[in-house]
């Protein structure tokens, strides 16, 4: 995805292909790195890490935000910590995804084709008439307000300090409260950045004020969502549904719940894995490696 040529003369690549959940085995393969790529939060980088990493002189992140990295540690390590840019679009076209999967029963009548079930065993929740009520209105939540629009959908909006002219211009109705939002809505969207504010936004009593005929879409942050009561309302039918692409845990271990809860949507984070976002990623990290050994690091994170 990238041309690593520029690199040719000045670094040898090493490329760890596999997800390293064991920190001693981490250090093991990167502890005499100078330069190491990561992608995104997957492999997250805190203050211990650094200390046992004394040869590490720049660490290039794919996107421009990256909460596991520890920025504080790394400065005090003499550590440049660079970004790179990331797109929006992928994400908001998974979220249809996933939202289109739930409300036609894909899966399901997916594998009822492929294993010779039942034919047509489903009847499909309709979206054109139907409320789609958006858990924050940036970049991400105003692109999913649009195709909503497109489909008929009547599309309000809440955060924190959302305006009704913010929310106009985003092209959704701010809705009073969030407790109005899920009740009123027929689809729910996640698209805040998780804070301290925003961790565990939706719990328990936040998901038993949803309908029990509408849908729940994450392809956000999986802590702005009790995942325990995520999983107590899939069992008890408190909703009809939910499509996750983001875990608690990544990758999701073999034997965790999400992988046989009814009615849940699962895709392995795949929100921003896509053709042209991996050359975007690793397209500038080479850059940022080539701009680092000149003197000049660009893209630099922190302060």
């Amino acid at each position: 995805m990238a041309d690593w040529s520029p690199l040719a003369d000045a670094v040898d690549v090493t490329v760890v292909r596999e997800y390293i959940a064991d920190r001693d085995r981490l250090v093991e393969l990167v502890g005499e790195c100078e330069i190491v790529v990561i992608m995104r939060e997957r492999t997250p980088f805190p203050a211990e890490l650094f200390d046992r990493l004394p040869r590490l002189r720049l660490l290039v992140t794919t996107g421009m935000r990256n909460a596991s990295v520890d920025l504080a540690a790394a400065e005090r390590h003499g550590v440049t910590v660079c970004g790179t840019f990331s797109r929006s679009q992928p994400t908001v076209e998974h979220t249809w995804a996933l939202l289109l999967g739930l409300a036609r029963n894909l899966p399901r009548e997916n594998a009822a084709v492929r294993d010779g079930g039942p034919w047509q065993s489903t009847i499909g929740a309709d979206l054109h008439g139907r409320r789609l009520g958006l858990v924050g209105l940036g970049k991400i939540g105003s692109r999913v307000a649009a195709v909503g629009a497109a489909f008929g959908m009547d599309v309000v909006a809440w955060s924190p300090h959302l305006t009704d002219e913010r929310a106009a211009a985003g092209g959704a109705t701010r809705a009073a409260s969030l407790d109005e939002l899920l009740a009123t809505s027929d689809f729910v969207s996640l698209h805040l950045v998780l804070s301290d504010r925003t961790r565990g936004l939706l719990g328990e009593a936040e998901l038993r004020r949803m309908r029990p005929t509408a849908r729940l879409v994450n392809t956000s942050r999986a802590a702005l969502v009790d995942q325990t009561a995520l999983a107590r309302a899939l069992r008890e039918g408190w909703i009809a549904g939910a499509a996750v692409d983001v875990y608690d845990a990544e990758p999701l271990p073999a034997d965790h719940e999400f992988r046989t809860l009814p009615g849940l949507l699962a895709t392995p984070h795949l929100g921003y894995v896509t053709e042209a976002t991996y050359r975007t990623f690793y397209g500038e990290a080479v850059a940022d490696i080539v701009a680092f050994l000149a003197g000049e690091p660009v893209r630099v994170l922190g302060g």
